[in-house]
């Protein structure tokens, strides 16, 4: 008979971080692929296994909200669960333990074969599929290929819900090309709308929040830019007063200095993505390495080459962004937006994604659903 503690990991001597402070008294104690609580050195139970963080920090496993491939794989040039299953492998070891997965503007042969995939696909980090277009504003449509951006239309939009059979979970869409009536199908089926790729004016895009539209896309990028006459979508997403908007903190997406003033506005409304993509020369998108991002061949920005590590490192580093703050826009912030109050924290009861790095921001120790990985 196995004993009682057998299946207990203590993660000891860190720095950890709960989701709200950093905290170097206690130990992280995981039971069953929770957080069984956080107590002192002489309270850990016989027989369980030790970590020894080694004086580093403990923090909760990274969720990204819009990633396109991992592990050297991109989704949607082979959307298959072999695929997935080396994309969530290559995440999850770089800290990132929670994930939508993302496929942009494509055909609709492609986009009906990754819903195929993930419809009955399952993986501990996997969230759901992020599906940012094909309903975008052609002329904010960036590395979006034109000819596969369309107008939405509710009969399609129901029947890629049907065929999701639930795993879509996220769109990102351009508000002035929605009516009420569509947004409305997309939120009563459970769908987190974000605002992106639009040329929304400042009244079209507040519009498109008071609708229900709660989040806004890779915020400045391949949108209305700010203006003083016409505040556009990012005018409208700093008057809100609930709406998040997502950032990519690579100093490439957005100048570092850019991601400093949106911290400062939006607050705790502001939570990092990595819009990260694979170098791929097959399928739709042909992505170029340049060293520190990825392009078409043409030249157009289109995707990062940021882990979320780096995406915090780059926040503190380059920003003058907390370090307890920065680890919160990559982790308690995006769990908030999507509702999920077991992710984002290490808490009693929280499921025990983990995450141990050093101060050079390099991950030492992931635990998924408390396993080590």
């Amino acid at each position: 008979m196995k004993s009682m503690t057998e299946s207990l990991t203590a993660i000891t001597n860190g720095i950890v971080f709960t989701g709200e402070k950093l905290v170097s008294d206690r130990v992280v104690l995981i039971k069953a692929g929770k957080v069984s609580g956080l107590i002192s050195t002489v309270e850990i139970p016989e027989g369980a296994e030790i970590v020894d963080a080694m004086g580093n920090y403990v923090v909760p496993g990274f969720i990204d909200l819009q990633i396109y491939g991992g592990g050297g794989r991109l989704f949607s040039a082979s959307p298959t669960k072999k695929t997935m299953d080396e994309i969530a492998q290559g995440l999850v070891t770089s800290g990132t333990t929670s994930f939508m997965i993302t496929v942009a503007t494509n055909t609709m042969e492609l986009v009906d074969e990754a819903l195929t995939t993930l419809s009955d696909y399952r993986h501990p980090a996997l969230l759901g599929l992020h599906l940012e277009g094909p309903y975008l504003n052609p002329a904010k449509r960036g590395a979006h290929p034109a000819a596969y951006i369309r107008k939405p239309e509710k009969s399609e939009i129901s029947r890629l819900l049907d065929r999701g059979k639930g795993c879509l979970r996220m769109m990102t869409i351009a508000p002035e090309r929605f009516d009420p009536e569509t947004i409305t199908l997309l939120l009563d089926r459970g769908v987190l709308l974000s605002a992106g790729h639009s040329d929304a004016t400042f009244n079209q895009a507040m519009d498109g929040f008071g609708n229900g539209i709660q989040a806004v896309t890779h915020f400045f990028n391949a949108m209305s830019p700010f203006h003083h006459r016409n505040p556009g979508l990012p005018g409208a997403t700093f008057q809100s007063d609930k709406v998040k908007a997502s950032i990519i903190a690579d100093g490439i997406h957005v100048d570092y200095q850019t991601l400093a003033i949106s911290k400062r506005l939006l607050g705790d409304r502001l939570f990092l993505i990595t819009d990260a993509v694979v170098e791929v020369n097959t399928g739709t998108y042909t992505h170029v390495f340049k060293g520190d991002r990825y392009t078409l061949p043409d030249g157009t920005l289109s995707g990062s080459a940021l882990t979320m590590m780096q995406a915090v490192a780059n926040c503190v580093l380059h920003a003058g962004i907390s370090l307890e703050e920065a680890l919160r826009m990559a982790t308690l912030y995006p769990a908030s937006l999507i509702g999920a109050a077991h992710l984002g924290r290490i808490t009693t009861g929280a499921t025990a994604n983990v995450v141990v790095f050093d101060s050079l921001y390099t991950v030492k120790h992931v635990f998924l659903e408390g396993k080590r990985q």
